[in-house]
């Protein structure tokens, strides 16, 4: 395996690291992080104007192209300053240029990616129940039914992120009452929002405070045949094939927030002067720099071979699950040793760490919780089903 990155790679990198200076460093995160539940349109346009929306999506629908690999790198690239932030970019990418890219009619290509593409739709994911988290197929109540010309939706979805400022939520929904296997008689419906009977609400949280995840509720929402996605029925299979690439992009964030700890950190620890001298040459200090350097070298390594092996075209369940548990672990054990570096102002909110350490946290938790990862990574080894 070439852990080299190509010239274009490279470039890649640096017009992001470029780019993030000129419109969104740390300072300026900060201050869009405090507008809660207050969407960033401003940096969103910027990202629009930059081309960042078209990454992943192919140049024949308007995009930019670029594989899991060059996704990656901007998730990584936005991250070291924007943190969880960085989904003002990743939501719709995923939710609309992944998904329908994917699973898209031709028609729904055309209508749908070249705008998408150019930052002129936003999309986002509407898939968790309310008391159903990892359990999906659980918790599933939501219900489509057939009406003429279409399906009426009725239920309740949560942890919605961007729902109340998209055009479309992408919606998983129970369209056979009675199916065989769980896993069957699921449908996911490209939902116009506003639409009659939908609803949404912002939910105050700890991280990521101005990208509002939302509760959203469904009254009877009509939704015509042309804005089915895929084939009615199988959208598990079809949500399955996109978790990887979920996982890798997550990974990547967390790889991001890690550049940010450590360079952060480092700059405070040379500035800061204690008993005569900077604290940067203190023993305790340099082993907590140190941890955190092996950490991401770490997180970096798993990341990268689970990309690579998706960009092959071959087998990364277990690899992208493992990038996504160790990157997660690490980034929020780096943020937290970050703040004990900066004692007093790391708990301020005038510096980063504490908005990385919020903004970390969840991804312990979501879209798959640490432990059902580990669950997932022991069942590969052989061993029985633990839920």
């Amino acid at each position: 395996m070439d852990f080299a990155l190509t010239d274009e790679q490279v470039a890649l990198q640096d017009m992001i690291r470029s780019w993030v200076e000129d419109n969104c460093p740390k300072d300026v995160a900060r201050d869009l992080e405090r507008r809660e539940l207050e969407f960033p349109f401003d940096l969103w346009d910027r990202m629009s104007a930059a081309g960042l929306h078209g990454i992943g999506i192919d140049e024949r629908h308007g995009g930019q192209g670029g594989d899991i690999l060059t996704q990656m790198l901007v998730a990584r690239g936005l991250a070291r300053s924007l943190a969880g932030l960085t989904w003002i970019w990743g939501i719709s990418s995923f939710a609309g240029g992944k998904s329908v890219g994917l699973y898209g009619t031709e028609e729904q290509k055309a209508r749908f990616l070249p705008d998408l593409a150019a930052g002129k739709l936003r999309f986002a994911i509407a898939v968790t129940e309310p008391g159903g988290g990892t359990d999906v197929l659980g918790a599933m109540r939501t219900r489509a039914e057939r009406v003429d010309g279409g399906w009426r939706i009725t239920g309740q979805k949560t942890w919605s992120t961007c729902a109340n400022v998209a055009d479309y939520l992408l919606l998983l929904a129970r369209t056979d009452p009675s199916p065989a296997r769980k896993t069957d008689g699921l449908t996911l419906f490209l939902v116009p929002q506003p639409s009659p009977g939908l609803q949404t609400q912002p939910i105050h949280k700890l991280g990521m405070r101005c990208i509002p995840s939302c509760e959203v509720f469904l009254d009877g929402v009509e939704v015509p045949d042309d804005l089915v996605l895929g084939e009615p029925g199988q959208a598990w299979r079809m949500l399955t094939g996109t978790l990887n690439n979920e996982r890798i992009m997550l990974a990547a964030l967390c790889c991001g927030i890690l550049d940010g700890v450590l360079e952060s950190a480092v700059e405070y620890v040379g500035a800061r002067q204690a008993f005569g001298r900077a604290i940067g040459e203190f023993q305790a200090v340099q082993h907590f720099l140190a941890d955190i350097a092996m950490w991401r070298a770490q997180a970096e390594l798993v990341t990268y071979r689970a990309a690579w092996l998706q960009s092959r075209g071959e087998p990364c369940a277990t690899d992208a699950n493992m990038a996504k548990l160790l990157a997660s672990e690490y980034a929020v054990q780096a943020a937290d040793l970050g703040i004990q570096m900066l004692g007093g102002m790391g708990y301020s909110a005038e510096t980063d760490m504490q908005r990385y350490w919020r903004d970390a946290r969840i991804y312990r938790i979501a879209p798959i919780s640490n432990e059902m990862v580990r669950n997932v990574v022991a069942e590969s080894l052989g061993l029985g089903r633990s839920f």
